[in-house]
């Protein structure tokens, strides 16, 4: 069966060409122009994740979030214009998995929307302790990008999809600088424009939900005026 997404926008032509990509990847797609129509239909035909503008007219994105999340747990990725790193941080504090600025890739809007998805399925029968061929193991850290699984010391760590490729890139080259470039390109893909100072606050946010596991992680270092590194532990 296919899976719904939802796109919530009140600009047209992204309705009209993100509709036609999704279609094409195999996803039933239902479209609002709007928040307030968006809030009765997603209530009265659910679907498995949503894409939601955050300036719309009537209700906007993060209204109509704040009321999906009083009656559900609806997968959310937040697609905006606003250059505004406050709304971003109240967004993902309010319950957004995601959050991608426009003009985007979509490409990227695809690997955000099948990565969420992913983790939200039932490991296989018998194998829920089993990790893929893919995951990546660093001492205390465990990461299966098939799953969207991040423990710590064997505490999961919950991770918005930008924050599993960011801390995935670091990680597989312990002791390596990566810059901010290399970030983005890795959290956003190549030739999409994120400020630098989008890339440290998910840096900050990655500490702040393993801190909230291990008040002593330290793991992820900064290196001031080049970028950041996984220690290497070896």
């Amino acid at each position: 069966m296919s899976q719904r997404v939802a796109l919530v926008d009140d600009d047209q032509n992204i309705l009209a060409s993100v509709s036609i990509m999704l279609e094409a990847e195999g996803f039933e797609v239902v479209t609002y122009t709007d928040g307030a129509e968006a809030l009765r239909g997603l209530l009265a035909e659910p679907v498995d994740l949503a894409v939601l503008d955050i300036k719309m007219p009537r209700m906007d994105g993060m209204e109509l979030l704040q009321r999906l999340r009083a009656k559900t747990s609806l997968p959310v990725i937040f697609l905006t214009s606003k250059d505004d790193e406050v709304d971003e941080l109240m967004g993902l504090r309010m319950g957004a998995d995601d959050y991608i600025k426009k003009p985007f890739s979509q490409r990227l809007l695809i690997e955000r929307i099948r990565a969420i998805l992913r983790r939200g399925e039932p490991a296989a029968e018998g194998a829920n302790q089993d990790l893929s061929d893919k995951a990546l193991i660093r001492g205390e850290l465990v990461m299966d990008p098939d799953r969207h699984l991040c423990t710590w010391k064997g505490e999961p760590v919950n991770l918005t999809v930008t924050e599993f490729l960011l801390l995935q890139s670091l990680a597989q080259r312990p002791g390596h600088v990566k810059s901010r470039d290399q970030l983005i390109d890795a959290a956003y893909g190549e030739h999409i424009y994120v400020d630098d100072r989008t890339i440290d606050s998910h840096i900050k946010r990655l500490r702040k939900k393993f801190r909230e596991v291990d008040t002593e992680f330290s793991d992820i270092e900064t290196l001031y005026g080049v970028g950041y590194r996984y220690k290497d532990s070896a």
